[in-house]
């Protein structure tokens, strides 16, 4: 008689299937609002709702990722697969922003233009600000939408980095939040 054991993912491998749904929703999410409103995705209650949703989902991944790993993990356990989580999801999210502008929707970058220096004129109008002011802070945002849009290999790098370290440090807060150590029971003989 043969048995076959199979092995279950390991906490990481777990993390990054997680990492990979979550990347897929954000995706969606990115995909229907552009398509059905894109003038939305320039609104701070976009921003808002998004940042929501992420954070509802790295809970949701985070609670069931400790449960996959019985209940109870180390800081250190929490750390690297929390980490994992963020950081995979955050990168799929970044190349596909890229590449959508590139490949899919080369209009993309327009209509992300018109929407940013509309809403940024708006807020700085609301502020009391000049016209020259103003005319200054889109000419800074006209510069910054080479690198954002079309980056270089370097580019494309200090951004890698910046997103690992930005995650790195959420996944050390939720790291501390999720950490369980399990109990040390002490027995009397």
């Amino acid at each position: 008689m043969e048995t076959t054991l199979q092995k279950s993912p390991t906490p990481k491998m777990q993390a990054l299937n997680y990492g990979l749904i979550w990347a897929a929703i954000n995706i969606a999410i990115f995909l229907v609002v552009y398509y059905v409103n894109p003038d939305l995705m320039g609104s701070f209650a976009f921003m808002g709702i998004s940042v929501a949703v992420g954070l509802g989902l790295a809970v949701y991944f985070c609670v069931e990722l400790r449960k996959y790993m019985g209940g109870f993990w180390s800081f250190k356990q929490a750390l690297g697969s929390i980490f994992v989580m963020f950081f995979v999801q955050a990168i799929i999210v970044f190349f596909f922003t890229i590449a959508f502008a590139k490949f899919i929707e080369p209009e993309y970058v327009t209509k992300m233009k018109e929407i940013s220096e509309n809403t940024a004129t708006k807020m700085m109008e609301g502020m009391g600000a000049d016209q020259e002011t103003i005319d200054k802070a889109m000419v800074e945002m006209e510069k910054n939408y080479e690198t954002q849009f079309n980056p270089g290999f370097i580019d494309i790098l200090k951004s890698i980095i910046y997103i690992a370290i930005g995650y790195f440090i959420g996944a050390l807060i939720f790291a501390a939040i999720f950490k369980k150590e399990q109990p040390v029971f002490i027995t009397e003989e």
